[in-house]
């Protein structure tokens, strides 16, 4: 009975080692070929619809691998029975269970998420934002159901479980509140859409080019070329600049004339030279508004309008324009002038001089500048009569 026993025992190890075996065997050329894809994707440039084929193939080939680890394990009863009571026995069939089912649901929203980029590529309307806020939340939306049907399959009181689910929900709430009011922002962002990839933006103190939006920040590469993140409650609360929305952005270079010029001859000489720079927009045309009596001269404000605005466009039209102004001055006699002070001298008048041999009154200051006026005698109190 006992080398009975230890036979059944052995041929169950037996058994059951083959089945993990394949079961490791059928995971690891699952996660091979899904490595092998990732790397062949980012080695060649494909098309989104060849993308979409190949994450099909790849969703289809991941649910046949997971759902012959039910054949492999014969567990094709409890699919139909996971929720005719709890044991051991179907303990171990829900676990391999909710391998499938979130295998599943991690392939559907891989297929759905090159299906969305694929359909967003040819919709002018939805941004790269809006199309990674869509995916994003099909994705929670599949995690989120396939993980209710996990649940189910351990427990048949899923209202209880949702409540305390609920309770932990607030408590975690309100502990990461910044970075749940982050995520509220991103999708403030997406729908009122203040700036996309690529715009020149200023928040705050932070200038550069959009390169990322996500649901919980943004990412901005300044000109010197670093990556500044920035929380989306922090682009929301804070006055944005776009410098790309309008397609146009006027440039405006001060210039100082001498106070011997004419400023309205002026005023044109530099309005004709900066329309001849070739970065300059015609319309709006070129205008000149005075701004101040400087130190040295009076100084004018050259104003023009540049279109597809950058940084380096912004600053390839400012000197531009600088060396048409310098040019256009030089040609027509027209002086920038230097700072320069004026010094004038003026005669002391005020103060108070003595006439030759004359003594100083009692009254009058000594060389020291106390005054030698004698102290005069305090009154006596009545009845302190000598």
């Amino acid at each position: 009975m006992v080398t009975d026993l230890l036979g059944g025992v052995g041929g169950l190890l037996v058994d059951n080692a083959q089945k993990l075996l394949v079961t490791l065997v059928i995971i690891g050329g699952l996660i091979g070929a899904k490595q092998l894809v990732n790397r062949w994707r980012r080695d060649r440039d494909i098309s989104s619809r060849l993308a979409l084929v190949i994450s099909a193939v790849l969703a289809v080939l991941i649910a046949g691998g997971l759902s012959s680890l039910v054949v492999v394990w014969e567990l094709t009863g409890a699919l139909s029975s996971a929720y005719d009571g709890v044991d051991l026995g179907r303990q171990i069939a829900n676990v391999v269970l909710s391998v499938v089912i979130l295998g599943g649901a991690y392939a559907l929203s891989d297929f759905l998420g090159h299906l969305i980029k694929d359909l967003a590529a040819d919709q002018q309307a939805i941004s790269e934002h809006e199309r990674e806020i869509i995916h994003r939340t099909t994705q929670i939306t599949i995690y989120a159901f396939a993980l209710l049907v996990v649940i189910g399959l351990f427990t048949d009181n899923i209202g209880s479980l949702l409540v305390g689910a609920g309770f932990l929900g607030v408590v975690v709430g309100m502990a990461a509140r910044q970075t749940l009011g982050a995520v509220l922002a991103g999708f403030v962002i997406m729908f009122s859409k203040p700036f996309e990839i690529g715009d020149w933006i200023v928040i705050g103190d932070d200038e550069g080019t959009v390169t990322e939006i996500t649901i919980a920040n943004t990412r901005i590469q300044s000109f010197d070329g670093e990556v500044v993140i920035v929380p989306n409650d922090v682009v929301t609360s804070n006055p944005l600049v776009n410098r790309t929305r309008r397609g146009r952005l006027r440039i405006e270079v001060d210039v100082g004339i001498d106070y011997d010029a004419d400023p309205d001859r002026a005023g044109e000489v530099a309005a004709d030279a900066v329309a001849e720079v070739d970065r300059i927009l015609n319309v709006p045309t070129p205008q000149i508004v005075g701004k101040e009596f400087g130190e040295s001269g009076i100084v004018l404000g050259v104003r023009g309008w540049i279109d597809k605005p950058s940084a380096r466009r912004r600053w390839q039209a400012r000197t531009a324009m600088m060396s048409a102004i310098k040019r256009a001055f030089a040609d027509n006699d027209i002086k920038i002038p230097f700072p320069q002070r004026e010094l004038s001298g003026r005669a002391e008048t005020g103060g108070f001089r003595l006439a030759d041999g004359e003594q100083p009154s009692p009254e009058s200051p000594d060389q020291s500048g106390e005054s030698t006026r004698k102290p005069q005698a305090e009154p006596r109190e009545n009845g302190d009569n000598d």
